[in-house]
């Protein structure tokens, strides 16, 4: 099914729980394995299946999927964070989102935030953050166009053993 328009995006449910596996393994591969050379890329395959089942089944967590009718072509997972004292505001995350490569500029990522935003209305959210890494400049000009801005900035420093 091509193309973007005949894309559904829904809420996963635990039949989905092996494309989304598989769509987290290629985020990884892509993401991670060009700006991170100590994320443990294998991860998905090792703990994905009952890391997504929780935020599939959770009351605070969203996973939504891009729904080609014969494969999912794309992934969102998010999810409330705890009402913190310290920043008394209804905080939610965009925790990470991919869209197969023959899918992307089709407005299907666009689609699965804008999902999630509403959702995250519901559930009485004012803040959604989301995190790229710094030289993942095509994620970070998404973003802005969401309308999402900078907040803060990590920095890492390796103190590596001798």
């Amino acid at each position: 099914m091509y193309p973007g328009h005949e894309i559904q995006i829904r809420k996963a449910n635990l039949a989905d729980i092996d494309a989304i596996v598989e769509l987290s393994a290629n985020l990884f591969m892509e993401d991670a394995g060009q700006h991170d050379p100590f994320m443990d890329l294998d991860w998905p395959l090792k703990e994905g299946k009952g890391y997504y089942s929780g935020i599939i089944t959770g009351a605070n967590s969203l996973c939504l999927v891009a729904d080609a009718g014969d494969q999912l072509v794309g992934f969102l997972t998010g999810y409330i964070r705890r009402d913190s004292s310290m920043r008394p505001v209804r905080m939610a995350e965009l925790e990470s989102m991919f869209v197969d490569q023959a899918y992307r500029k089709q407005a299907v990522g666009a689609r699965l935030a804008k999902n999630f935003l509403e959702w995250c209305r519901s559930k009485g959210a004012r803040r959604v953050s989301v995190t790229a890494y710094w030289a993942n400049e095509g994620a970070i000009a998404f973003y802005e166009r969401l309308g999402f801005e900078p907040r803060e900035l990590t920095l890492e420093l390796g103190i590596d053993q001798d």
